[in-house]
């Protein structure tokens, strides 16, 4: 069933050598202990339980799924799953990044980060569990109060309880501002929620003793429309004052979804009958303090497109090493056998090649926006602080996108490296498709996520964001500029970073005549965007690759192969999209929907 090696010399050459964290963590008084060697040592152990525990148990919790009890409306996990939570909790890998103050340890997010690949290319089904538990600790952490905090954080921190986000219900997805769940206050100052909600993920299971729900619904008298929605804490179990479970709440698990992928997690059907529940960050600001979970998921998104890239890579290199076919069409390379490897093919290393540099792309992009936000929330200087804010708000929409459209393509990419055995479930590539699906749709379309890029954040300040970006990019191009053996690399940045300057105010201008060329424009302009941020990453890694390659580590010399894969292969596609982003939206909206 195949094999996972969480890839640590990638990752240290990312946060050492590419992002060099231990130099920018000693700015962050909360983190300037931390040290590279802390960092590896965490990595290696976290590679060690990603491979070890969650990995073998990611075919066959595929494969088992989750079991719905009509009558109690508990859920059961696959095998093997409850089993590896506790080891999980033990080890406490649910306390990396969190505060201290309620029993976190205080690691650095990109540490964290680094740990949630490994989890997601072990077992992404497994992973959602704790994931979105980590979500919910920092909604409440930044928008609870100190009583909330103090009943709610231990717990979640420590991994004895679970916690999920309650939006979605069957008539309205993304456009929250229809929701019809509905909160009645009470004397002793809760709320009584009543509602239907679906596609809650994790939403009920059997690996803790109380989940924590995060709910939006409507306060009587409330303005239609997205300004209208509160948020409450909704617990599975109401708590004792000490923290232990009490009474039962009637909150419940109607039914699990039969899905295309992640099978190994409970996507549920959660009902509301007069639920108990605590209001959590004003009345009517439920999205305000929704959109910390939500953003927090959105990145966290990316990070299984990401993860779902490197395990189908990895599995595929293995087998195009081992599989042969036909001969190579330049000669014979494996004379000692009736035919060659197929990693001897061209388009088999193309394919690999795809994935790998997906895989790696994203990796540099990611670890980047984490130590970003880091800085966000601990940096001392108030202007530090708010320039790597505006930049995580930036990229996020990108990182969800980008890395899941990519991790779509890599994971097709591998499958066909298989030939007909990846059809089959019994290789295991098959599952990575189908699980790679599921995250370009939840936590926001990434066509919603092209919206909120184009629309919101560079339109809707009429660029500023993006210009301090392309500063970077332009300080980079200067420095780099004259350097002969960097031109492969700094010219086509250049040029792409020149292309999405005069893209952007070119869709601007017609959107000022007609809002639809935005909607248009955007899912090709976010796709261009991913490929600028690609392209910087990747020329700054050549650049540390070109000064390291003639060493005996012949990491540098695969790194500056990818690299110019990337940029012969991949990159290209932008001249492409350019012209989609251009070509208006009559083409799309000119034809009457019943002529369709």
């Amino acid at each position: 069933m195949g094999q996972y090696v969480a890839p640590l010399r990638d990752m240290q050459f990312v946060l050492h050598e590419l992002l060099a964290v231990e130099g920018e963590l000693k700015h962050l008084p909360k983190y300037e202990e931390i040290d590279a060697d802390i960092i590896n040592q965490v990595l290696e152990e976290g590679g060690k339980f990603t491979s070890q525990v969650l990995f073998p148990l990611n075919h066959s919790g595929d494969r088992e799924g989750c079991h719905h009890d009509k009558t109690t409306h508990a859920v059961t996990t696959p095998k093997g799953f409850k089993e590896a939570y506790k080891q999980y909790v033990e080890a406490g890998w649910p306390a990396l990044s969190c505060d201290p103050e309620f029993g976190g340890q205080g690691l650095p997010l990109v540490l964290n980060n680094s740990f949630y690949e490994m989890m997601n290319s072990a077992n992404q089904a497994w992973t959602m569990y704790p994931g979105l538990s980590h979500g919910a600790y920092e909604c409440i952490h930044e928008h609870g109060t100190q009583e909330q905090k103090d009943l709610y954080l231990p717990k979640l921190i420590s991994g004895e309880w679970t916690g999920t986000m309650c939006l979605t219900e069957p008539h309205c997805g993304t456009d929250l501002g229809m929701l019809r769940s509905k909160a009645e206050p009470q004397a002793d100052g809760s709320y009584m929620i009543s509602g239907a909600k679906i596609f809650i993920s994790a939403g009920e299971h059997d690996m803790v003793d109380n989940i924590v729900h995060l709910v939006l619904a409507r306060l009587p008298g409330a303005p239609e429309g997205s300004k209208g929605i509160s948020l409450f804490i909704v617990p599975k179990f109401l708590p004792n004052a000490d923290g232990s479970v009490g009474a039962r709440n009637p909150i419940f698990c109607g039914a699990i979804e039969e899905k295309m992928g992640i099978h190994g997690n409970s996507t549920c059907q959660m009902n509301m009958d007069g639920a108990k529940g605590w209001l959590i960050g004003g009345p009517n600001k439920g999205l305000n303090a929704m959109f910390v979970f939500m953003n927090a998921a959105r990145l966290g998104v990316g990070m299984q497109g990401l993860g779902l890239t490197e395990i189908a890579y990895q599995n595929a290199l293995v087998y195009a090493k081992d599989r042969i076919q036909m001969r190579s069409l330049s000669g014979v390379k494996a004379p000692d056998k009736p035919a060659d490897p197929i990693i001897v093919h061209a388009d088999v290393r193309r394919m690999l090649f795809t994935a790998k540099a997906y895989a790696e792309g994203a990796r540099a992009f990611c670890s980047y926006v984490a130590l970003q936000l880091d800085k966000e929330l601990n940096h001392p200087d108030e202007e530090v602080r708010k320039e790597c804010a505006d930049e995580v708000a930036l990229l996020t929409p990108v990182i969800k996108a980008f890395i899941t459209d990519n991790a779509w393509t890599a994971t097709s990419e591998c499958m066909q490296v298989y030939g007909g055995h990846g059809f089959i479930s019994e290789w295991g590539m098959e599952q990575y498709v189908r699980d790679s699906r599921i995250n370009m749709i939840y936590e926001g379309t990434n066509t919603v996520q092209s919206l909120d890029l184009l629309g919101r954040k560079i339109l809707g300040d009429n660029g500023a964001k993006l210009r301090k970006f392309g500063a970077k990019v332009q300080a980079f191009v200067e420095a780099n500029g004259t350097n002969e053996a960097m031109s492969e690399f700094v010219t086509p940045l250049a040029e792409l970073g020149d292309k999405v300057t005069k893209l952007t105010m070119e869709i601007g201008m017609k959107a000022f005549q007609n809002p639809d060329e935005v909607g248009a424009a955007a899912v090709p302009y976010l796709r261009v965007v991913g490929h600028l941020v690609y392209s910087y990453f990747f020329a700054q890694m050549a650049k540390i690759a070109l000064e390291k390659q003639d060493s005996s580590d012949t990491f540098y010399k695969a790194k500056l192969a990818t690299v110019r894969f990337y940029f012969a292969r991949l990159y290209p596609e932008t001249a492409m999209l350019i012209r989609q982003a251009r070509s208006g939206s009559a083409n799309l909206l000119s034809l009457e929907a019943d002529l369709f």
